[in-house]
């Protein structure tokens, strides 16, 4: 199941989950996008988001507006379901109205073929030097095996010698409800505090999080900036 948080309030772009795309809200945008791959759920906050779900005829649940992440609130959805511990729940984020089907689709068969292998799975694009001093571009590092050894808005690695290539984290997750539940009984990290990366959480505790790579061209709206550029970008397809 592909659970999509959608919290109305946000620091950086008031109410942009609201925001138009295509003639729709973006997190309705982003529904969309996605609706083929697996069935959707949209963990809301807010009554006004819940009947826009329901009035584009995706199903959605209300959740507490006392989240900390997307992760948590997803947890709360999840339980109100009374979900099987085994299901694979894929999280996209509201802001990705442009993500690409086939990545979601790829990352879902990715997380089912290694449920046993790792606690969590997520995904990431090859971006250019140019790039890897954007705080709002997240960067991974992986190890040998293609695990997250770690999660920075700055550049990872430093680059002393030369490092053409870094590897931009996308915003889509995915995790056994088991993991899900375990992952949300941890406290919030001192990482994850530091960075604001709620990924960091599972790290500090231990547990492996595999990585996929994909090729995309998707922009996650952060900010309004953002927007613009996605607009712009997208605004013929």
């Amino acid at each position: 199941m592909i659970v999509i948080p959608a919290r109305l309030a946000s620091t950086r772009f008031h109410n942009k989950i609201l925001e138009p795309i295509n003639g729709v809200p973006m997190f309705i945008a982003t529904a969309k996008r996605v609706q083929n791959v697996d069935e959707i759920l949209i963990a809301v906050d807010d009554e006004e988001v819940l009947e826009i779900a329901k009035k584009h005829g995706f199903k959605a649940v209300m959740t507490s507006k006392d989240h900390q992440s997307g992760t948590d609130r997803i947890n709360e959805a999840v339980k109100i379901l009374k979900l099987s511990e085994d299901e694979i729940i894929i999280n996209v984020q509201a802001d990705e109205p442009f993500i690409e089907p086939e990545n979601i689709a790829k990352f879902k068969k990715f997380c089912q073929e290694n449920s046993q292998k790792a606690f969590m799975f997520s995904c990431y694009k090859s971006v250019g030097d140019e790039n890897a001093d954007d705080k709002n571009l997240v960067k991974v590092v992986t190890d040998k095996d293609g695990f997250a050894l770690y999660f920075s808005r700055s550049r990872i690695p430093f680059n002393r010698s030369e490092c053409k290539t870094y590897k931009a984290h996308l915003g889509i997750y995915g995790y056994s409800v088991k993991a899900l539940n375990e992952f949300c009984s941890f406290e919030a990290s001192f990482l994850e505090n530091i960075e604001k990366l709620e990924q960091l959480r599972a790290l500090e505790n231990s547990k492996k999080i595999a990585m996929l790579e994909v090729k995309s061209d998707s922009i996650g709206i952060d900010c309004k900036e953002d927007l613009k550029r996605a607009l712009e970008k997208f605004c013929d397809k």
